[in-house]
């Protein structure tokens, strides 16, 4: 995470080359530049996870934040942890790339191989269209000097928290009235599912988190502060005593703050065991990385029909008769 005060300057970037439209759509007919050339004219790719059209997913867009494209080696960023400073803030590289003639073949280090209709819908953004899946993502272009790294993880907050397989409580303050919450010592926040699940433990100095007793599963919610966007609330679903409400500061990339509004307490927790979301492969090329933990993110908006049609696989098939 870069810069947690920074103010929020997510503007978009001046037309870099010309184009001409097509007529009653809002797409940019051919760009006068080469594919390779319109991929590296933005340092990052964000993705606008929300604005996909079509039911099918492309595993390594649906986890990442950022993609960016750098003279065939394709790189994202799929942690919030490290955001903005990971890979000089193009995360790490995640496989390999070839462009022409508007058609973007991706080699990706576990997935294997995946091609993509590139559209240019306006200076600053482009479709990635999926004809294997029928389903396009929407790439917005940024400048590393103005992204708004902390907009974004501000904004998907939430996923931090799962980047760590608990987190452990190392301070509570001296102030505050007594109360259940001051018991619980780890908390973990799971991926996957309906992506709003935690654990509470009552362990205490555990080295290993693996061997972490679980006392209570629940429900977990994050949500915005009216008036300011680094600040969150965090709301903690305990059936037997109600739930817990806290303020949620992050201090820096491993410790959060939590608030409890209740009793005026305090605490700070610690992540342990980051959970780095690109899977390794072993020396035979099997994947190392429990698939079933797999983080995602997910769409907040309604997934839709796409209406693009499959014009490659059309020719391909015309061609075979």
């Amino acid at each position: 995470m870069k810069n947690l005060k920074l103010l929020l300057g997510f503007a978009f970037m001046a037309t870099v080359f010309t184009s001409c439209y097509v007529e009653d759509a809002y797409y940019i007919d051919e760009p006068e530049i080469s594919l390779h050339q319109l991929l590296k004219s933005y340092d990052l790719w964000y993705v606008d996870i929300n604005s996909t059209q079509g039911y099918g997913e492309t595993p390594f867009l649906q986890i990442a934040f950022t993609v960016s494209f750098n003279n065939g080696r394709l790189y994202a960023n799929n942690n919030l942890v490290g955001f903005g400073s990971q890979g000089n803030g193009y995360g790490v590289q995640i496989g390999n790339y070839d462009a022409y003639d508007m058609i973007l073949d991706v080699d990706h280090i576990i997935d294997g191989y995946d091609s993509f209709d590139v559209y240019q819908v306006d200076n600053n953004t482009i479709e990635l269209y999926n004809p294997f899946n029928d389903t396009s993502y929407f790439l917005e272009g940024y400048q590393k000097s103005n992204f708004d790294y902390d907009f974004i993880f501000y904004d998907n907050i939430h996923y931090f928290l799962q980047e760590y397989e608990a987190w452990e409580k190392t301070y509570t303050s001296n102030y505050g009235a007594l109360n259940d919450f001051d018991n619980e010592n780890y908390l973990q926040f799971l991926s996957g599912g309906n992506d709003a699940t935690f654990r509470s433990s009552q362990d205490q100095n555990v080295n290993n988190t693996n061997n972490i007793y679980w006392d209570f599963i629940g429900d977990y919610g994050v949500g915005d502060v009216s008036g300011n966007r680094y600040l969150k609330t965090l709301t903690l679903d305990y059936d037997f005593f109600d739930n817990e409400y806290f303020e949620l500061s992050v201090i820096n990339d491993s410790t959060v703050e939590l608030f409890h509004a209740n009793s005026g307490t305090l605490y700070e927790f610690r992540g342990n065991g980051y959970i780095q979301y690109y899977r390794s492969t072993d020396a035979e090329g099997k994947s190392t990385t429990d698939v079933d933990r797999f983080k995602k993110r997910k769409q907040n908006t309604k997934k839709v029909e796409n209406k693009r049609s499959n014009t490659r696989n059309t020719l391909e098939s015309v061609s075979m008769i």
